[in-house]
């Protein structure tokens, strides 16, 4: 290990940055040495703003993504070099912000009902009826799940917020068989070394396998299953700002935004098919 990598590996744990977050960081300098073929310590501010403008310009590549390596190398220079403040003036996020896509119920049950092995099947139910991102489902404990009293705490979720949502009845059977088969320990959904958390790439490859063979065409990644949460709980008369609170939204506008996309018939079904 170089000691740059080292020193940035050491710097960003210091400033808070979620795992998640390091492993961006990590890859946006790594792209800026490759792109340059070069020691990212040795380039000047304006070649990362021609590396940056490859990436949106020439790439194409979506906003998120080059927002993401923007802040890692803003990162980088500023607290790893001890540049002064990097501007990279990324262009703002364009107005198109296309809804996402809601399966219907024929959809779920094709889905669900061809899925043979129970820890995919546990994992795929588990973001439809809690409405889980990925991160937090392969990162259940066993601890987490409160059956008295019907429900799931999330600890240090997205933005390092601790929340509780919702156990259903079907889940809690669900989860309570797929217990008895397998008695999984500490964490819900293991690896295939036991004592870690199944990878998240590992669950998206089974959500992606598992879509393929039930034939869906719309949606993509485990993370349409969680849009199907929001849908039946506005409908059945539940406040915004709840669905909101179990959905761990920091913002309130991006809560509606899955409910709303659905305009397939049969909504209440699903809702009544979640108990």
């Amino acid at each position: 290990m170089t000691p740059l990598r080292a020193n940035m590996l050491r710097d960003m744990p210091l400033q808070r940055l979620a795992p998640r977050t390091q492993e961006a960081s990590m890859a946006a300098v790594r792209g800026l040495a490759r792109f340059y073929h070069c020691a990212p310590d040795r380039l000047r501010p304006e070649q990362i703003h021609t590396s940056l403008h490859h990436l949106v310009v020439e790439r194409r590549l979506a906003w998120s993504s080059c927002n993401q390596r923007a802040c890692g190398l803003k990162f980088f220079s500023t607290k790893t070099l001890g540049w002064d403040a990097l501007h990279l003036d990324l262009p703002p996020r364009t107005g198109r912000s296309p809804l996402p896509h809601v399966l219907s119920v024929e959809a779920l049950q094709r889905l669900f009902t061809g899925i043979r092995n129970p820890r995919h099947r546990t994992l795929l139910m588990t973001p439809y009826t809690a409405g889980l991102r990925v991160s937090a489902v392969v990162h259940l404990r066993l601890t987490a799940i409160e059956s008295e009293r019907m429900l799931i705490r999330i600890n240090q979720g997205k933005g390092r917020k601790d929340r509780s949502t919702l156990l259903s009845p079907r889940l809690r059977t669900a989860l309570r068989a797929y217990w008895t088969l397998y008695r999984p320990s500490p964490w819900l959904l293991t690896g295939q070394d036991p004592p870690g958390p199944r990878p998240i790439g590992t669950a998206q490859t089974i959500s992606s396998h598992a879509q393929r063979t039930a034939g869906l065409t719309h949606g993509k990644g485990i993370h349409t299953l969680r849009h199907g949460f929001a849908t039946p709980l506005l409908e059945a008369g539940v406040d915004v700002r709840t669905i909101q609170l179990l959905l761990g939204h920091q913002a309130i506008d991006t809560t509606p935004a899955p409910s709303i996309s659905h305009g397939t018939p049969g909504r209440r079904s699903a809702a009544r098919s979640r108990s």
